[in-house]
């Protein structure tokens, strides 16, 4: 693993420093989980009635969100809100951590990707069974009796290709800039020369842990509705 990052070198102190360097991507996941905990306390302790410029903006942000989620998916969805922000929010500081140099944004990991959209597949299903009951099942059927040999296998495959999907696409999206800022930054040698790229990859942060947001709510919708 690249020998620049910075948290395995200070697991090397404890002598931790091969699973460190093996796996990156727990270290750092274990890092933006301890950094959300700790600002997700400050902010909840300096909560006011008359809030502060750093209160309006974040309460903007999560409240737009959670009204974009309504939106969607009806006033059903909001019970599942706290779940879609948290996703949203871990994903968007791992993809974010991969702009500070010495830092391994845990996304660029199949192995975190997998797990994320492990969490949205079961929730998924989980929406469904509580909403629907046994009548879940009538997703899979399709609409007439005589189509279930077709439909059932269809409509599995359809489901456990979601994994994959959410996997390899923020996966291959943060992987990818990952190599770009390491070629360029060994070819440049500088931290500007490469500054144009780190915007984009910030662009990029951004959109792919909406997108992956996105389709979470696509997919709680899909088991919230009622089979046709």
């Amino acid at each position: 693993m690249h020998p620049y990052l910075f948290l395995p070198k200070l697991f090397e102190l404890v002598g931790l420093g091969h699973f460190a360097q093996e796996n990156p991507h727990v270290i750092y996941s274990w890092f933006v989980i301890l950094l959300l905990m700790l600002l997700g306390f400050l902010a909840t302790k300096r909560m006011a009635l008359v809030p502060t410029k750093m209160q309006n903006f974040f309460e903007l942000i999560i409240s737009g969100l959670e009204e974009f989620t309504v939106d969607i998916t009806g006033e059903e969805g909001r019970a599942f809100f706290p779940l879609l922000a948290t996703i949203f929010i871990y994903i968007l500081v791992c993809n974010l951590l991969g702009l500070i140099p010495g830092f391994f944004p845990p996304t660029a990991d199949i192995n975190t990707t997998l797990a994320c959209a492990l969490v949205v597949f079961v929730t998924t299903h989980y929406i469904g069974i509580k909403f629907h009951g046994v009548k879940y099942i009538k997703h899979f059927l399709g609409p007439v009796w005589w189509m279930i040999p077709l439909m059932l296998p269809l409509e599995i495959i359809s489901h456990l290709s979601r994994v994959l999907s959410l996997t390899i696409r923020l996966f291959g999206n943060m992987a990818g800039h990952e190599i770009v800022i390491g070629i360029l930054f060994l070819l440049a040698g500088a931290f500007f020369a490469p500054l144009p790229i780190m915007v984009l990859g910030l662009l990029v942060a951004v959109i792919q842990a909406f997108v992956f947001f996105l389709l979470a709510v696509i997919y709680f919708l899909g088991s919230l509705e009622h089979a046709h």
